[in-house]
């Protein structure tokens, strides 16, 4: 689920919001992951990854390589700050087991995320994780969902909260708070749903997403969101 943060007209980096890996997260998933984004950090465009349900953490780290592990803020999580011209980002680490449907960020990684937000709350602060948030009795997506929207919903410099999981291209509110639902790039659980990527252009005040489907001939293909930043 790759979210393209674009300037002008010229793309400023991807992110992927997690299950990086087919299933399991083996060793050959993330070799074929690598190769598929050689082109992307050939062109010089920085790849941000978050960790699925599919994914391994631990082999995922082994076929990065010691500098990506050590890119992590925290010891057992895979999460990042990325400060970008108009925003920073946040990649967060929804992985709970691998293979496991539902996700959780735990106590240590909320704590990190809410000093980091107070840190850097001259800019407006975009999220990304792979597990939507999630009120059910019995979660199939993030456990902890109102802890995390605790540490959120306060912090109005928070404008937005961008995830996958559900394979459904879909934008919400919470409070003011922007909820982005990216589509799969490929398995779709409904044939008549999108898949494909999303372009994103950051603005002062906001951010347009542009649905680009695979199939081009798509009904939702070209699709924008227009999303106003909360005051």
């Amino acid at each position: 689920q790759p979210l393209a943060g674009a300037a002008g007209e010229h793309h400023a980096g991807v992110l992927v919001a997690g299950d990086l890996a087919f299933n399991e997260g083996t060793g050959e998933d993330y070799a074929t992951l690598l190769g598929l984004l050689q082109p992307l950090r050939e062109r010089g465009l920085p790849v941000h990854l978050a960790m699925g349900n599919h994914d391994h953490r631990e082999r995922f780290w082994q076929a990065l390589g010691e500098a990506e592990r050590k890119s992590s803020r925290l010891e057992q999580k895979h999460v990042l700050m990325v400060s970008a011209p108009l925003v920073n980002w946040f990649v967060l680490d929804s992985l709970d087991r691998t293979d496991k449907v539902s996700g959780t960020l735990g106590g240590e990684q909320l704590k990190w995320l809410a000093d980091a937000l107070d840190r850097a709350a001259d800019k407006p602060a975009l999220l990304m994780l792979h597990h939507y948030p999630d009120a059910g009795s019995i979660p199939t997506g993030l456990v902890d969902t109102e802890p995390l929207f605790k540490v959120l919903l306060p912090r109005r410099h928070v404008k937005a909260l961008i995830f996958g999981h559900s394979h459904v291209w879909k934008a919400d509110q919470r409070e003011g708070l922007h909820l982005v639902n990216l589509p799969p790039v490929a398995y779709v659980f409904a044939a008549s749903n999108p898949n494909g990527w999303v372009d994103a252009r950051v603005a002062a005040d906001g951010m347009t997403l542009e649905l680009r489907c695979l199939d081009p001939r798509h009904a939702q293909h070209g699709q924008r969101v227009e999303l106003k930043w909360r005051t």
